[in-house]
């Protein structure tokens, strides 16, 4: 067991996606497990690590900006006060480019990659004795895992897959907290936390810490991905596509409703292919309802789906199981088929919207998000109207627009046809007035919509002052102002929900991680504001 450490003290920033979120808050657990104390600011930290984001150009600019700030915090900061000492840089952008960051960043003190998450602690212990670790050599970690995906689970254990509580280490068991016969550990409290400790009390232990209070988290049902996308390096560094089993997805969801989470968000890089090296791509409609159950957990939601993989049985499992939010995050990128072909994508315009009135057969109400690139290579001015055609038929609440720019090492890189950074910058320009209309008014569409608030937040001041702007009459001392999301908004991207609770001794508690019954009054943009009123089948 770790000796006790509590002066050493660890901030951890967490960049880009959900899944890196994750990531983040399993090195935590790994991090307190050794007796490192967890801190919110990195000023007050002896080592600030950043959980970089590596993906499109900006997300590397704001780490690489992030490094820096955090670097500035080193002996004593501006202001003398600062008890940094160190910084480290992890996460996709240091997978990515590894001994090449480390080699235009030396403010950065150490750059490690996946396979050094199983002994984090070590490291950072070293960086502050003075030592340089050697940077993270990049890799194709699609090498690591064998092809054929039903071989995967047996090599997984000996393969870093970070967010997944798997990582190879000569010592995963005792870091599982099990001894090697599969006997508890024992637990020494007098010598500071162990992994042992945060096991939930229903299974074994939980590789996590959270690093925030939100009733809400992400949890990571698997890793990685097989498709080919040109415009994508993500399946280099990340691996290739990995389910985790059920039991250990379950394990987590527990875990998280012992601490507090209402609302379990599923992510991974394509959640349609889970199962696949499980031997069973079905698994994910039985594994729903199983996490639906747990007690706590009042709501599901499922993100990153493949259209051309979401199956007529996921499909509905999504959109009818009690629990299971039907909100559908669809990965259409483009609405061009002949575009499409060229990212090595599938579908198109019309396949588009059949699976989309598949969905609201189903389920009207449901919630539907995508994202979309623009600037392709070999896009024409036809393919862009094309896209503005398919989005304005396709009701969506949400709708990410990004510009094509090159990626290392992808098969678009190669490609003729490009546009220049001006005519690209234009297309998005164009093609977010039309997204931000179409969304404003998608919203609207939902006013006198039942809906179910999970609250996340409760307004005042100007922020409450804002809301009540939008329904004249009303005032901050008739109503408490809170602010959280519907079923049809995921987490941080999506909008949100304020919901007008008026101050009654009969109303109950509205506090963060309660659920309010509305009805919707109003939009603004992609927000709602809604009212307490009865619920009907549509929340």
């Amino acid at each position: 067991m770790p000796a006790a450490t509590s002066s050493r003290r660890v901030a951890i920033t967490s960049l880009g996606c959900a899944r890196n979120d994750v990531d983040s808050e399993e090195l935590a657990g790994r991090l307190q497990a050794e007796g490192w104390t967890l801190v919110d600011d990195p000023s007050d930290a002896d080592v600030a690590v950043v959980n970089t984001c590596g993906f499109v150009e900006q997300a590397k600019q704001d780490s690489v900006d992030t490094l820096l700030e955090a670097a500035q915090l080193k002996d004593g900061g501006h202001d003398g006060t600062s008890r940094t000492r160190a910084v480290v840089a992890v996460g996709c952008l240091a997978e990515r480019y590894g001994t090449e960051l480390a080699g235009s960043l030396p403010e950065a003190d150490a750059v490690l990659g996946f396979d050094s998450y199983a002994d984090m602690s070590s490291h950072l212990q070293a960086v502050l004795a003075g030592e340089r670790p050697a940077s993270h050599v990049p890799r194709d970690r699609r090498s690591l895992l064998p092809l054929s995906p039903v071989d995967r689970q047996a090599a997984r254990a000996g393969t870093a897959v970070p967010g997944t509580g798997v990582l190879a280490a000569p010592d995963a068991g005792v870091l599982a907290g099990r001894g090697t016969a599969g006997a508890p550990s024992p637990v020494d409290e007098a010598d500071g936390p162990s992994l042992a400790a945060v096991a939930p009390a229903s299974g074994p232990p939980v590789v996590r810490a959270r690093l925030g209070s939100a009733p809400w988290a992400s949890l990571k049902i698997a890793s990685g991905c097989d498709r080919r996308c040109t415009f994508c390096a993500i399946p280099a560094f990340r691996g290739s596509f990995v389910s985790r089993r059920p039991t250990e997805v379950l394990d987590e969801a527990r875990w998280l409703a012992e601490r507090g989470v209402r609302e379990v968000f599923l992510v991974s890089e394509n959640t349609t292919s889970y199962g696949k090296d499980l031997g069973d791509l079905d698994l994910l409609q039985s594994v729903l309802p199983e996490v639906a159950a747990v007690d706590g957990i009042e709501r599901v939601r499922v993100s990153y789906l493949q259209p051309a993989e979401l199956r007529p049985g996921l499909l509905e499992a999504i959109a009818t199981t009690p629990g299971v939010v039907p909100y559908f995050d669809l990965s259409f990128q483009h609405a061009s088929a002949t575009l499409l072909r060229r990212m090595r994508r599938f579908g198109g315009s019309a396949d588009f919207l059949d699976l989309l009135g598949r969905v609201r057969a189903l389920a009207p109400a449901a919630g539907v998000r995508s994202n979309v690139i623009v600037g392709f290579p070999g896009e024409t001015e036809a393919d862009v109207e094309e896209l503005v055609g398919f989005l304005s038929q396709a009701r969506l609440d949400v709708v990410g627009v990004f510009g094509y720019s090159d990626e290392d090492g992808t098969e678009a890189e190669t490609y003729g046809g490009k546009h220049d950074a001006e005519e690209v910058a234009a297309r998005v320009e164009h093609v977010s007035a039309v997204v931000d209309e179409l969304v404003a008014q998608r919203a609207e569409d939902r006013v006198g919509e039942a809906v179910d608030v999970l609250v996340e937040e409760v307004l005042t001041g100007d922020a409450a002052a804002e809301v009540l702007d939008l329904l004249p009459g009303r005032t901050s001392g008739e109503v408490v102002v809170v602010s959280g999301r519907a079923a049809h908004q995921g987490p941080e991207v999506d909008g949100t929900t304020a919901v007008l609770v008026p101050r009654s001794a009969d109303v109950p508690d509205v506090g963060v991680g309660t659920f309010v019954r509305a009805v919707v009054v109003a939009s603004d943009g992609a927000d709602l504001v809604a009212a307490p009123g009865p619920v009907g089948g549509d929340a």
